[in-house]
């Protein structure tokens, strides 16, 4: 993901950085180098589980527990 293509996620969010940093799990700092694409003019390349997260609530996943246990594998798992 590109800080462009990150910028024009959070911005098709309606959210400022400040709540792009809380529904990621992030300080406003970071959005602001993953936007920008470099830290104190070092390169800043934005995580692939980030890229994942932005995905995954543009989709309105807000948490994940894992896959869900089927009732066999849950009998299965008591034995």
């Amino acid at each position: 993901m590109k800080p462009s293509e990150f910028k024009a996620w959070r911005k098709s969010m309606k959210w400022t950085q400040k709540e792009a940093a809380k529904h990621l799990g992030c300080k406003s700092r970071i959005i602001q180098y993953y936007e920008k694409g470099e830290r104190n003019g070092d390169p800043f390349e934005i995580p692939k589980a980030i890229e994942l997260a932005c995905y995954a609530l543009t989709l309105g996943v807000e948490s994940y527990s894992g896959p869900e246990i089927s009732k066999k594998a849950k009998k299965d798992k008591e034995k």
